[in-house]
């Protein structure tokens, strides 16, 4: 019989073993260098990310406004800019309380890698449609983005994500042998 790997070992104390995350394996147990690395590397490709999709919806919404007589971009330029903020708070405020939402009822381990499965099943078709709607939505696109923004950066802000809670509660439960 092949010994186990260290990751693979139950925690001291523990019988089970420390359950791994989508993104973050097991690093979340002890949040130590390794864990806010993977953090980092997530905000960084985020930003790249937000940056590219910004640039992709202000040169969209470029394509339109060029099409609207010199009189009337100015109002709509302002209308967007108002939008545009009201968008940035409505994502951030709907994330966060998805959040905590979230931390009050956190997925197990096997929750979390199931919901992931699903995620990238449906993410295929979710493209395809959404390369069809940006078309329709060029006139908005700078409110959008900034929802997109704002949700994100919460996303990516918060101290701890609901899968490491359960995660950590699956375990403390499994590991008292209830």
């Amino acid at each position: 019989m092949a010994s186990q790997a260290s990751s693979e070992a139950p925690a001291p104390g523990f019988s089970v073993p420390v359950p791994s995350l989508p993104k973050l394996g097991r690093t979340w147990y002890k949040r130590g260098a390794l864990y806010w690395l993977c953090r980092t590397r997530t905000a960084v490709f985020m930003v790249l990310v937000l940056a590219m999709f910004c640039v992709f919806a202000l040169g969209l919404y470029s394509g339109f406004r060029d099409l609207l007589p010199p009189s009337v971009r100015v109002v709509w330029d302002g209308a967007q800019v108002v939008a545009a903020v009201a968008a940035l708070v409505w994502g951030w405020t709907q994330q966060r309380r998805g959040h905590r939402e979230a931390l009050r009822h956190p997925p197990t381990p096997g929750e979390t890698l199931q919901a992931k499965r699903d995620h990238n099943r449906r993410v295929p078709g979710l493209i395809a449609v959404g390369r069809g709607l940006v078309i329709l939505a060029a006139p908005v696109m700078p409110a959008f983005a900034a929802w997109v923004v704002g949700w994100l950066v919460a996303w990516v802000t918060v101290r701890e994500y609901p899968s490491e809670v359960g995660a950590r509660r699956w375990l403390e439960e499994h590991s008292t042998g209830t």
